[in-house]
């Protein structure tokens, strides 16, 4: 679930049973029906977790990705702006299934910018002479796109620059540009001078993949900038559309017996450098075969010394 009131107690709502907020057990229901009960050994399981700026990062087992406060430390002066530790959720998180694709796929086609004066007409017309993408370092990336100037030509973009232009203090501060940091492998923060997002690709399968996703506007929001919103999600939904049905192409493009490989443009080294860093930790992508299923694993320890793939 995505939001809960709990004043002092944690119930499980199939038996009932109740848990103190350190996730320790308080009680079973019908507790005589039990042999004697460990409270501490039944107790809720311990998860890492961290908040950074009011967003909370959770997982289930130990990584070796350091904390985010640590992953986001070089771009802490240029997010902090945004004063997002008093933005307020303008829905319930979602989590809706993208089709009958891979992960990777959906990666490979948000983390290059390459294809925007193509496949985005509302993001070109909005930023896609000024959008720039720099590579990860460390496991994070950061991509930049400045408004291109004047009014622009399409319904939503020219009133969603009206919008933006009619702010005050102290948000009409904060850059006339919409700002992408990537956190390795799967996870995006969105900055706008509207709204802050986030994106995330939850893999299910080879197959299957479902995007987790939720926007959050300014506790002081008025109404400019609620219609600012508006518009900027409506850019951004037609851009998700296109986006997914790009995915939906990559993915089977890959599969095809005709595929050889490919060759990436100066503007894709955000795909370059999400694959060089998946390739350190799963050298079988080396490989020019796919391993069977079941064997992977194998086939990846033996790859440990195998030199890294020039295309």
């Amino acid at each position: 679930t995505s939001e809960g009131r709990c004043k002092s107690v944690i119930r499980c709502p199939f038996h009932g049973w109740s848990y103190n907020l350190d996730g320790s057990l308080r009680g079973a229901a019908k507790a005589n029906s039990f042999p004697t009960i460990d409270h501490r050994k039944w107790g809720l399981k311990p998860l890492e977790m961290e908040i950074w700026r009011g967003f909370v990062f959770i997982r289930f087992k130990p990584g070796p990705q350091p904390s985010v406060a640590n992953l986001l430390d070089r771009l802490e002066d240029e997010v902090s702006r945004y004063n997002h530790v008093d933005l307020l959720q303008t829905a319930p998180i979602d989590c809706s299934s993208s089709g009958n694709v891979n992960w990777k796929s959906i990666r490979d086609v948000d983390n290059e910018g390459y294809h925007v004066a193509r496949a985005h007409p509302s993001l070109n017309d909005l930023y896609g002479k000024n959008y720039y993408d720099e590579p990860f370092v460390n496991g994070v990336s950061r991509s930049i796109a400045p408004f291109n100037e004047g009014s622009g030509k399409l319904w939503s973009v020219i009133h969603y620059k009206k919008m933006i232009d009619q702010f005050t203090s102290p948000h009409n501060e904060l850059p006339r540009a919409w700002l992408y940091i990537g956190i390795f492998p799967n996870f995006v923060l969105g900055f706008y001078p509207d709204v802050v997002t986030f994106y995330q690709e939850i893999p299910f399968s080879v197959k299957e993949t479902a995007i987790r996703s939720s926007t959050y506007k300014r506790a002081d929001e008025n109404r400019t900038m609620r219609l600012a919103r508006y518009l900027s999600e409506r850019i951004d939904a037609t851009a998700i559309a296109e986006d997914w049905h790009l995915s939906i192409m990559w993915n089977e493009g890959m599969k095809s017996s005709a595929n050889k490989g490919i060759i990436l443009s100066d503007l894709e080294y955000g795909v370059r450098t999400h694959h060089d860093a998946l390739r350190e930790i799963l050298p079988v992508m080396n490989h020019e075969i796919e391993p069977t299923r079941g064997t992977l694993l194998e086939r990846n320890n033996s790859a440990q010394n195998l030199p890294p793939n020039k295309t």
